[in-house]
């Protein structure tokens, strides 16, 4: 696989503006097109586990369609990306932590809205490439190479975490919510939303840990813990929890208060 920022990339982003931060008040300028990454090494679970899914451009393609999106997720694509955004303001500054298959981050884009920014990060090249494409005609959003665990040192109003801390291994979920929490403002807040250990007779229970053990192996460890416990405890936080689909599904809500 090409790790590289190959001439595709280049020409997505010269497609789109990104934004500059300027004093208190003033209106947005253009922040200088993005024409290279520096390059962030692909985390040795993502080329072991999920190669197949997030580094292979033909599965790339079959996934990256709502319609399967929403098949995967039993039919709560929908609601789950609602939720989310209930959580956001238009005009914030916002940060996504990992690229999504699917139209979630149009959508996010496009309801924060073009006094908002949104920063999507990604470790993947190929994932960071494909998703410049689709968000092009965005300019109030912005693609980089970047691990969730280490996003750059910039603070948003509010950053979304949608289907990511399942994915990786316990050391890496520790990692990413210790480093989520540390860079949202005073007021802010971090969402995620990931599975979550349904009710004891959901039907689809014995059938979810089948295929975390066929395809999710870092899954389990998520209806085992509460998200908040992947990080120390921050007094400046206080935390939410709600449950969608029998419990299939949470939405965790860390909002900062100073």
């Amino acid at each position: 696989m090409d790790q590289g920022h190959s001439t595709d990339t280049a020409q997505a982003d010269a497609a789109g503006l990104d934004w500059m931060g300027g004093q208190p008040g003033a209106l947005p300028r253009p922040r200088p097109r993005v024409v290279g990454d520096a390059p962030v090494p692909l985390p040795d679970y993502l080329k072991s586990t999920y190669s197949w899914a997030y580094l292979n451009p033909v599965s790339r393609a079959v996934f990256d369609q709502s319609l399967i999106v929403s098949t995967i997720l039993w039919g709560n694509a929908n609601k789950l990306i609602r939720a989310a955004l209930q959580e956001i303001e238009p005009g914030q500054d916002v940060l996504q932590t990992a690229c999504v298959y699917g139209n979630f981050s149009e959508r996010l884009a496009r309801h924060i809205g073009p006094d908002g920014h949104l920063d999507v990060i990604d470790v993947a090249p190929i994932q960071v490439r494909h998703t410049r494409r689709k968000l092009k005609h965005l300019p109030q959003a912005r693609v980089r190479l970047a691990d969730a665990a280490d996003p750059g040192p910039q603070r948003y109003d509010a950053i979304c975490c949608f289907f990511l801390i399942h994915e990786v291994p316990p050391d890496y979920k520790r990692r990413i919510v210790t480093a989520l929490l540390d860079r949202v403002k005073p007021g802010g807040k971090v969402v995620f939303v990931d599975y979550h250990k349904p009710v004891r007779h959901h039907p689809l229970r014995p059938v979810m840990r089948g295929v975390f053990a066929l395809l999710e192996p870092f899954a389990t460890e998520i209806w085992r813990s509460e998200i908040r416990d992947f990080a120390p405890a921050r007094p400046e936080f206080t935390w939410s929890k709600g449950l969608y689909f029998g419990g299939l599904y949470q939405k965790v809500v860390a909002r900062r208060t100073d």
